[in-house]
């Protein structure tokens, strides 16, 4: 249906009807209008699989859910590096739901990991906002070209979930422009999402859901963004105010409360119908597209989904530690399987992303279909949270028996789901204890960790191997099969930081908040943009994956040795694989200044690109990325917009932040010239460094400060002790203007002063 015939629709409507189009006739649908021929339609949790609820809904999951296939969490997938793998997810995402007549997936969830401790990381992607911004624009691909709609969440700032329905998100212009917005814009530009859905908290004060800036100017007038924002369920504070702000959908159901608040509001002139009519069309809009574009007779080969999740979950594990090479496990072998997670895998998180699995494949399960050589000991209780005597005694004896021991461990249900974040960034001490002893037995031991975030490894230097396979969907057991065995090489890398300790993250000591809100003081300085600019060693580094294979980074080339900031670079480098097996190599380019500029402080590099690329023994590839103004730029407050400082900038290559063997530089000449004002408060450092004031005023300030020179020979040796050549220097610098009439005596009328201001100013 057109834009046009949705107008006239809404032309039709009462206006009783049109606010009762904005918010949810249940907890999952939208509401029909019968006698217009608008029909009712169907949202569903994700992002990772279906989370659909038929009759009684609700949104934590308490009643049952559909038979659904599910997928490896965010967590999980965006260690894959691997666009076109979520490309190809998201199309089986999309086929499920055009099987199962839903409108739209509620995800992907796309906010910033801040801080190890959020309950709901393991749905998000990464501590990375680009890395985020290319994963989830894939998923977004993929899903929608079965004309399925998606809802990017949570818009925005939402990266904690202590206090998250009343929190409020206070941070700086920058670091929201750099940090938790572009993952948002990158895919509202490139992937249009169906719709978008507002946090819970409020941004600097305001909800979310009524914030004008954050749904219309930035969203919709900034970005173009095209089709309607909805409510997360739930977080809808004044409902009029949300209308007036750009907020089109209510969810759930009001219980028509909130819809003849919107009646009353345009009846007494407080809100304008035309607001209303807006909001109706952009949802109408995407009702209809769904619709006219329905294919329920659309397969779910929930058995080839299964596969498919095996497939993506073994991409996406990453190998942390293999010393000795004592990965990938021999077939022929005895080897124990210890630990509950290795027979019943924790493969989700809880909470609205829970999926109601149709089967799940454990590496029991999956090692004895294959004939492997086997042995299991459950060696700790999940549900109680310990590991007994006995259990350990099992888990030792059987350690020592085989010729390998692998302990299957990580984080229970219980310490990281949505509604609550976790208190620290332990493992269960019954776990690790379980990982001591089985390694003081068997000196040949493997971790396989399942969580959703980053975890202190106190036992790290006592097993020889560690593979973190994340929360890898229903058939993960099946995946880290075939990646300790070999069938699969792992290539995952990590989209996080792991930190020695909790208390070494940057929002350490302002996560969580107060009671009316969190402050992200840390700024821009998030996960390793933090960790390379305080030189801090990590446990691993963002970006970091081993293989079983090796591979080489050489000849690094830019196509230009300088560029203006409107021009775009190209960067190519090859990439060899030195060893012995077939093997897919990470190749990320990072880009950073050089230091010394003025006007902002930077990070010391940051993720511009990266393609993941698979190379058989002895074969090498070129890889090329093109970089653009945005990959250079930083948010500058005072223009309110991207700006590149006239410099140099570093271009690194490699397969980690901690491992960039390859480096260029491009000389990069700003093509924007920042609004300047100097009055007498100016300091001479800064009028020095400005090519046109300094050309003005330089040689007098020069000559008007020549008091702090020591190159008068008649001067004591106690006064050239006193000021020395630096000093003088220094107090010439940040010395104001103003300066000169203050030293000079009168000698320096203020009218010549003012003049040259003047004249300063207008150049």
């Amino acid at each position: 249906m057109d834009i046009k015939d949705i107008r006239n629709l809404i032309a039709q409507m009462t206006l009783e009807e049109k606010a009762g189009l904005l918010s949810g006739q249940d907890f999952w649908h939208t509401k029909p209008v019968e006698r217009l021929g608008i029909p009712r339609t169907m949202v569903s949790d994700g992002p990772h699989g279906l989370r659909k609820q038929d009759e009684e809904g609700d949104h934590l999951g308490i009643n049952d859910s559909i038979k659904a296939v599910c997928f490896p969490a965010a967590s999980a997938t965006a260690a894959s590096f691997d666009p076109e793998l979520l490309e190809k997810m998201g199309e089986a995402l999309g086929e499920a739901c055009q099987h199962e007549k839903l409108s739209v997936l509620l995800g992907p969830a796309v906010n910033i990991k801040r801080s190890p401790l959020c309950g709901r990381n393991f749905e998000y992607f990464s501590e990375d906002p680009y890395l985020t911004g290319v994963m989830a624009t894939a998923l977004i691909k993929g899903i929608q070209s079965k004309n399925v709609g998606t809802s990017i969440k949570h818009f925005a700032l939402n990266s904690q979930e202590h206090r998250r329905m009343s929190s409020s998100s206070d941070c700086d212009e920058r670091t929201i422009r750099e940090i938790y917005f572009p993952a948002f814009e990158m895919a509202v530009k490139e992937a249009q999402p169906w719709t978008v859905m507002c946090s819970y908290n409020r941004v600097n004060g305001v909800y979310a859901s009524e914030n004008p800036w954050l749904l219309t100017d930035v969203l919709r007038k900034e970005w173009g963004f095209e089709g309607y924002v909805m409510s997360d369920w739930g977080a809808v504070s004044n409902r009029v105010a949300g209308v007036a702000a750009g907020l089109d959908l209510e969810m759930p159901a009001s219980g028509g409360i909130n819809d003849r608040k919107i009646v009353e509001a345009v009846r007494a002139g407080k809100l304008d119908e035309k607001a209303v009519d807006l909001c109706c069309e952009r949802i109408l809009n995407i009702v209809f597209r769904f619709v006219e574009n329905a294919k329920p007779e659309t397969p779910w080969d929930m058995e080839a989904q299964h596969l498919l999740a095996a497939e993506v979950a073994a991409e996406c594990m990453v190998l942390l530690k293999n010393e000795d090479d004592l990965l990938p496990l021999s077939k022929e072998e005895e080897i124990a399987f210890i630990g509950e997670f290795a027979e019943k895998p924790r493969f989700q998180g809880g909470g609205s992303s829970h999926i109601n699995c149709f089967r799940t494949t454990g590496a029991v399960e999956a090692a004895k279909e294959q004939g492997l050589k086997v042995v299991y000991a459950q060696g700790y209780s999940v549900k109680a949270d310990d590991a007994p005597a006995d259990m350990i005694a099992e888990a030792v004896a059987a350690a020592k028996k085989a010729k390998v021991a692998v302990v299957f461990a990580g984080l229970p249900d219980s310490y990281e789901s949505e509604g609550y974040d976790r208190s620290h960034m332990r493992m269960p001490e019954s776990q690790n204890r379980l990982i001591e002893a089985v390694a003081e037995a068997n000196p040949n031991t493997v971790v396989v960790l399942h969580n959703g975030s980053p975890v202190e490894m106190p036992w790290i230097g006592k097993v020889k191997a560690v593979l973190e396979a994340y929360l890898g969907g229903q058939a993960v057991g099946l995946a880290q099969v075939k990646v300790l065995f070999g069938d699969v090489n792992p290539s995952g890398h990590l989209p996080e930081s792991f930190p020695m300790k909790l208390e070494d993250n940057p929002s350490y000591l302002f996560y969580g908040g107060e009671p009316r809100g969190t402050e992200y003081r840390e700024g821009i300085f998030v996960g390793y943009r933090y960790y390379d600019k305080k030189k801090m060693d990590v446990l691993f580094p963002f970006g970091y994956g081993l293989s079983y294979t090796t591979f080489e980074y050489s000849n690094l080339k830019l196509s230009a040795e300088s560029i203006k900031d409107t021009d775009t670079l190209t960067a190519t480098v090859t990439v060899k694989n030195t060893g012995k097996r077939a093997g897919k190599a990470v190749v990320q380019l990072y880009a950073g200044d050089t230091e010394g500029y003025m006007n902002a402080v930077r990070p010391v590099r940051e993720l511009k690109g990266f393609r993941k690329v698979e190379l058989q023994p002895g074969e090498s590839k070129e890889v090329t990325f093109t970089l653009c103004k945005r990959s250079f730029a930083y948010w500058n407050t005072q223009i309110h917009d991207w700006y590149v400082e006239t410099g140099d900038f570093a271009i690194e290559v490699g397969d980690s932040v901690a491992n960039l063997p390859l480096r260029a530089t491009v000389k990069i000449e700003s093509t924007t010239e920042l609004p300047r004002h100097f009055d007498l408060d100016s300091i001479v450092m800064d009028v020095m460094a400005d090519p046109k004031a300094n050309a003005i005023m330089g040689e007098f300030l020069k000559k008007a400060f020549a008091i702090f020179s020591i190159a008068d020979e008649n001067q004591t040796e106690a006064a050239q002790e006193a000021i020395s050549d630096d000093m003088g220097e220094a107090m010439m610098g940040y010395m104001p203007i103003r300066g000169t009439l203050s030293f000079g005596g009168g000698a320096v009328p203020e009218e010549m002063m003012l003049d040259m201001l003047k004249k300063m100013n207008e150049a």
